[in-house]
């Protein structure tokens, strides 16, 4: 499936709340939560005044002209914060996107955008569960930390 990936652009922010909602893991069997899930504090911390910070980079993937997905990164005190300068990675697309390699070519575009701006490392916290553990590392993600639900992972650039 082949997908157009261009910068998120202004305006378009609001995307990035939607995305985050398809982010959350759902595991096999369980209820999804309410969207309302995403007005917590610890996940608002990943769209809040996305692009008024000078570390803030989104993109997104569009399959004839619809948006199906999303990669944005910030410096963040998020679940996969390693340090103030480091940003950590938020990915998502729409469940029937999934498995057609966009997502991989979301975080690699990513990749390379930070790589050009000097970014050394970038960091991500993923349910152990999910099955997108093995597409991180196969990108290059190392987990670096982890706690009772989930992995704390980075990428050097």
């Amino acid at each position: 499936m082949n997908a157009y990936i261009r910068p998120l652009s202004e305006g378009e922010e609001g995307l990035l709340q939607e995305f985050l909602y398809h982010a959350v893991f759902v595991p096999e069997g369980v209820p999804a939560p309410p969207e309302s899930i995403i007005n917590q504090p610890q996940l608002r911390v990943y769209t809040a005044d996305f692009g008024k910070k000078k570390d803030d980079i989104g993109l997104v993937a569009e399959v004839d002209k619809r948006v199906v997905g999303a990669v944005w990164v910030r410096v963040m005190n998020d679940y996969g914060h390693i340090d103030d300068d480091t940003p950590s990675l938020a990915i998502s697309l729409y469940k029937e996107y999934r498995g057609f390699g966009i997502g991989t070519d979301l975080i690699k575009r990513m990749l390379h955008i930070l790589k050009v701006k000097g970014v050394k490392q970038v960091s991500l916290a993923v349910q152990k569960a999910n099955y997108a553990v093995r597409m991180y590392q196969k990108i290059g993600f190392e987990i670096v930390g982890e706690n009772e639900e989930e992995y704390i992972m980075i990428c050097r650039l």
